[in-house]
């Protein structure tokens, strides 16, 4: 039985087939492990949707904030553009199953037998792995709950900007959903910095720093697979591992293999061809 993990889809069920077929992907065998934003962008995002779905047990989904942007228009806080895209998922007749199959998805996940943490955006690095699993699990038993429509419209913003364990109600579920599905760069003094995507030296200059680069409390035994960042070359960072290949900007979609000690890498490209980079 093979496990791959897979980098941000956004839409772009094509690709994702043509990577499936690449890796002789068979859901009776095989488990995909998806770093969320399975939706948003791209041009297929409710046919991604019932697909992922449709696989049961031999798939689980992280949710990423594209994900949760869905989710805050199917509960009507409109905060956030509604896309052609999002619109042919909120209009199809299959709306309330696909959105309450979403909602039960988790926000971090573990594997234990492979030591590998599955997450959209990244850990925090003042977080060890059973304090970012149960931080996780706080939003998760919201989004589960009754107060999901109330969790929405209290998601959006980027105060607080550091962590602290004082946090409470909405600031700190706010600050947890940014971490996980949000965040790249961390500055000198430990707050989140929303505005930088590209990974250039003058941000650096700058006292930004990949979060990936900060000294972590998490075990040095467990890897973690995320996406969310499509301008960071894919490739392995020590035991971070970025998977957003930036297929719906014209890049890759990408799966690597957790379950092998060789940790293959698979690309297919977009519809519009750039050169894969990879990190060293």
């Amino acid at each position: 039985m093979a496990i791959y993990a897979i980098g941000d889809v956004q839409g772009c069920y094509t690709e994702l087939c043509r990577l499936l077929e690449k890796i002789n992907f068979d859901p009776a065998a095989d488990t995909l492990w998806f770093c969320g934003d399975l939706v948003n962008r791209g041009p297929e995002s409710l046919q991604t949707l019932r697909f992922v779905k449709s696989l049961g047990d031999s798939a689980l989904t992280v949710l990423g904030n594209h994900d949760l942007h869905l989710l805050a228009l199917h509960h009507g806080v409109k905060k956030v553009r509604i896309t052609r895209d999002l619109h042919k998922i909120l209009s199809s007749p299959d709306r309330a199953e696909l959105m309450a199959w979403l909602q039960t998805q988790p926000l971090l996940h573990y594997d234990k037998r492979h030591k590998a943490v599955v997450v959209h955006a990244g850990i925090h690095p003042a977080w060890g792995l059973s304090k970012a699993r149960k931080l996780a699990g706080e939003v998760e038993s919201v989004l589960r709950g009754g107060d999901a429509t109330w969790f929405f419209s209290k998601m959006y913003g980027n105060k607080p900007g550091q962590w602290s364990d004082e946090l409470t109600g909405a600031r700190r579920l706010r600050f947890i959903t940014n971490v996980l599905t949000r965040m790249r760069y961390i500055d000198g003094v430990g707050r989140l910095n929303y505005t930088v995507n590209r990974v250039e030296r003058r941000y650096l200059r700058r006292g930004l720093t990949p979060w990936f680069h900060v000294e972590a409390s998490l075990r040095e035994d467990v890897r973690v697979l995320f996406g969310h960042w499509s301008t960071l070359p894919v490739g392995c960072y020590g035991r971070f591992f970025a998977l957003d290949g930036g297929c719906v900007w014209g890049g890759h979609l990408v799966a690597l293999r957790v379950d092998d000690a060789a940790e293959d890498w698979f690309f297919v490209d977009s519809h519009t061809k750039k050169p894969i980079i990879t990190a060293k």
